[in-house]
């Protein structure tokens, strides 16, 4: 009898996890930011040939394990994550400034361009794809 409702914990735990992977995987971050253009892997690593900026909003853990080389580190929820920062690196509010995070399954960076449309930046690019797509372009990182 015992074995028997083990059995069954077990079933009842793995829907569990399975319902939440798919609470997750239903909710990717969006393609678009009103206000933003959405770029590519590649559109991303000719911006950065350009000199465009590089905005990175993850967390320390992901900064630390990788970025684009000399991106602005401004983890969202923290005092540093505001107009003034990204004004004092990309020195205009006109310069080209791309937002980035970790792929589809990260908000950060749509989040991220929506502020910085928000706070009057003209030229903001939406990563969506990321610091992963990046890796895939053949792109230097740090």
């Amino acid at each position: 009898m015992k074995k028997q409702y083990k059995h069954y914990w077990m079933l009842l735990v793995g829907f569990l996890f399975l319902g939440f992977g798919q609470v997750s995987l239903a909710n990717p971050s969006p393609v678009s930011v009103q206000g933003a253009k959405s770029i590519t892997g590649s559109e991303a690593r000719a911006l950065w040939l350009e000199g465009a900026f590089f905005v990175d909003p993850r967390s320390v853990a992901d900064w630390e394990a990788g970025r684009i080389p000399g991106a602005l580190h401004m983890e969202s929820n923290r005092p540093v994550y505001n107009a003034q920062t990204v004004l004092n690196f990309a020195g205009s509010k006109e310069a080209p400034i791309v937002a980035y995070c970790n792929a589809e399954a990260c908000h950060r960076a749509a989040h991220l361009a929506r502020d910085l449309v928000g706070w009057g930046f003209t030229n903001v690019y939406y990563f969506r794809l990321g610091y992963p797509e990046w890796l895939t372009t053949g792109s230097p990182f740090e």
